[in-house]
């Protein structure tokens, strides 16, 4: 499959499991704009599968309906492979934070997270009760928690609650690898 055959079927994805909420839960649009923070013609044109929306777009959604994240990319198939930079990758607006989903249950959700050199990710505060877990598999990071500065590198390991204010910064000329897993609180 290609680059835009994976994308469009991604966008499906997401369109298809976030309708079937929305109806699982009787909501209309306009309920789920409400609770989501997404306006309502942004949520129909990503139900309808006609616009592939940024990181940013579906963080908001799950954190609005308290569903994972990766819940929004139900997989039917018993064994799941995911290769390093291959299937669904996820960036940010500036393209410097990249993701790729791993794992995904009920509660946990695992990726891996490139950061660009020189660069830094401020993502959107989590779920409230979410645990972060993050280990630099190659390069070097600092982690801002709460205001406080964490260097980590190769194989470090750092966990905290990501609904309170944090950040990546990946201060080198090489791209960081992170393993990053969630552990929802609901």
């Amino acid at each position: 499959m290609d680059e835009i055959d994976e994308s469009k079927q991604m966008v499906l994805q997401i369109g298809g499991a976030l309708k079937k909420y929305r109806k699982e839960k009787n909501m209309s649009l306009d309920d789920l704009a409400e609770l989501t923070g997404v306006s309502k013609l942004t949520l129909g044109n990503i139900e309808r599968g006609e616009t592939n929306p940024t990181l940013a777009i579906i963080w908001k959604i799950s954190k609005g309906i308290s569903l994972p994240l990766l819940a929004l990319f139900k997989s039917e198939d018993p064994v799941s492979l995911y290769r390093a930079g291959e299937g669904l990758r996820f960036s940010n607006d500036q393209k410097n934070w990249i993701i790729e989903p791993v794992f995904k249950s009920n509660d946990i959700e695992m990726c891996r997270a490139y950061l660009q050199p020189n660069s830094s990710y401020h993502p959107e505060g989590h779920h409230v009760n979410t645990t972060e877990i993050a280990t630099v598999m190659t390069g070097s990071i600092e982690i801002q928690v709460n205001g406080e500065t964490y260097t980590l590198n190769q194989y470090d390991t750092i966990s905290f609650r990501a609904d309170c204010p944090h950040a990546y910064t990946n201060p080198t000329n090489s791209e960081t690898v992170l393993h990053i897993s969630l552990k929802y609180g609901f």
